[in-house]
């Protein structure tokens, strides 16, 4: 926290510094005794003409803080400071301070290898986001994916994007990211500003392939480049349409891991999905039959998997998993991989006429 030559804490950030990564802290509590300092670290998403800031945190949550409540605050340096436009929005830097952890990459970078290792079933370019679609199988291949200018004015790309899902009887989703160098914190507040209500968020972790693929052997696991009807059988998403396979099977280099079950018949023990793309590996629908759990089966399958990546060159890997979802994020972190950004869905608000 920023303080004084003299010891006293100070307030180093003005509304100009809205877009920049800050940290803050401010009194909180009513009365002398309830008093506490909270310290808050994240994007300056808004400075109000009645004095009341926004800020973004890493995990997309807002904390809303008056400027009578600042003890004091500065921005957070970044080493590799880069613009962000979007659309219309306020054009400031949106930085994260660089990982200690894990592979370094900046968004864009992962969120392009995240988009080409599911891709729709049909997409078009609005400028330079991009606009996928796939029967609505899953919100990442049916979701605008805004990676710089949309070539339009905010308002008039989102009502483009919500023109184009219509059109496919779709609702309109804009996938955004937070916490990251290059993530869209700012654009997350135009768009909740708008009233775009978001939906869902996941994370998405990354780490070093050659540890994965150390920590088992992974005999009993068969890789194939097909998603058969073994390997469905265990995957979570019932009735799988013939849309679902052509994004299940679609990418750079595509494998599909099983763990055969016990006896003729019976569904796999475990599977997984893969797709290698250069330095980056992704790992996808890593299912554990629930009743062969704490085996370490998701290990040996990711094991195998990480094996065939290294082998077609890549040294990187990635993932996504659910923020409550306590059983994998442990597994992962045993794996030597940590968080990355936040992933977000924001649906566009019911029609209003415009």
């Amino acid at each position: 926290m920023e303080i004084s030559a003299a010891g006293r804490f100070e307030v180093r950030i003005t509304a100009a510094d809205v877009g920049k990564r800050v940290s803050v802290r401010r009194l909180t509590g009513n009365g002398v005794a309830a008093e506490k300092f909270t310290d808050t670290v994240g994007v300056l998403t808004s400075w109000d003409d009645d004095g009341m800031l926004t800020i973004t945190r890493r995990d997309g949550g807002t904390v809303r803080i008056p400027e009578s409540a600042l003890v004091a605050a500065k921005v957070v340096p970044t080493r590799h400071p880069t613009t962000a436009p979007q659309g219309g929005a306020s054009r400031h830097v949106t930085t994260a301070p660089a990982r200690r952890r894990g592979p370094s990459a900046p968004y864009a970078e992962l969120a392009r290898v995240a988009s080409r290792g599911w891709r729709p079933v049909e997409s078009e370019r609005l400028g330079e986001w991009e606009l996928r679609a796939a029967a609505g199988f899953t919100r990442r291949a049916n979701s605008a994916l805004p990676l710089g200018d949309p070539g339009l004015p905010l308002d008039a790309a989102l009502t483009a994007v919500r023109r184009w899902y219509g059109a496919r009887g779709l609702p309109a989703y804009v996938q955004t990211a937070t916490g990251a160098e290059g993530a869209q914190e700012l654009l997350c507040a135009e768009l909740e500003r708008r009233g775009w209500l978001r939906e869902v968020s996941a994370e998405v972790w990354t780490g070093g392939l050659a540890p994965v693929a150390d920590r088992a052997e992974g005999a009993g696991v068969r890789l194939s480049r097909e998603a058969g009807e073994e390997w469905l059988a265990r995957y979570q998403r019932k009735g799988v349409s013939e849309v679902a396979l052509r994004v299940l099977g679609a990418g750079p280099s595509v494998w599909f891991a099983t763990v055969p079950g016990a006896g003729e018949g019976a569904a796999p023990a475990a599977v997984g999905r893969l797709v290698v793309d250069g330095r980056w590996a992704g790992f996808a629908a890593v299912e554990v039959d629930p009743g062969q759990r704490r085996r370490g089966l998701a290990t040996e399958v990711m094991a195998a998997l990480a094996r065939r990546a290294l082998a077609e060159g890549a040294s990187a890997a990635w993932l996504q998993v659910e923020t409550d979802n306590e059983g994998a994020r442990a597994l992962y972190a045993r794996l030597g991989f940590a968080a990355h950004h936040a992933y977000h869905h924001y649906r566009a608000p019911e029609a209003d006429g415009s």
